[in-house]
């Protein structure tokens, strides 16, 4: 009888085997699948930082990243919400932007909504000259699937460019 129970006792342990490595593996692979990422904003933030020269990374406060950069008076990233996927905000110094400025922004604003720089330079440029006498310090565009806003006071001058979430 011995040998019997000896055999029993094997069979169950070797059975259990396959589930008990396989628990393991699930949990193991549970805690090291991945290391902690950031969200998307954050990594179009970081984006921008290694690609333009001189622009900083600010802090983030109710889903907007503030930037900071030469060529902008404010510079800011909205993140994701209700109404938009993404947002880039800029602030020129003047209110006559210089073509640097247009550069820069349509740089940023390439980076942001992953298009060709040169497509946004011509949006961007679009945007601004149309603000004046006969249309006036507030101007809204479509370029592209983008939604582009421009506005203008006595001193400066800024551009907003959105990207509606079904876009």
């Amino acid at each position: 009888m011995a040998g019997v129970q000896g055999a029993a006792m094997m069979t169950s342990s070797f059975s259990r085997q396959p589930i008990l490595f396989a628990a393991t593996l699930a949990v193991l692979s549970a805690f090291s699948a991945s290391p902690a990422r950031a969200d998307r904003c954050t990594d179009i933030a970081n984006q921008l930082k290694q690609q333009v020269d001189g622009l900083k990374v600010g802090i983030t406060a109710a889903n907007i990243i503030y930037l900071s950069h030469p060529m902008a008076k404010e510079m800011s990233l909205g993140c994701a919400n209700r109404k938009y996927s993404n947002e880039l905000y800029v602030k020129a110094n003047g209110r006559k932007p210089k073509a640097e400025f247009l550069s820069f922004a349509a740089g940023a604003a390439a980076i942001v909504f992953t298009l060709p720089k040169d497509d946004m330079l011509k949006g961007v440029s679009r945007c601004m000259s149309r603000m004046g006498f006969f249309r006036g310090d507030d101007v809204s565009i479509r370029y592209r699937r983008l939604d582009m806003n421009c506005t203008r006071t006595k001193v400066d001058a800024a551009i907003a460019i959105t990207r509606e979430l079904d876009q």
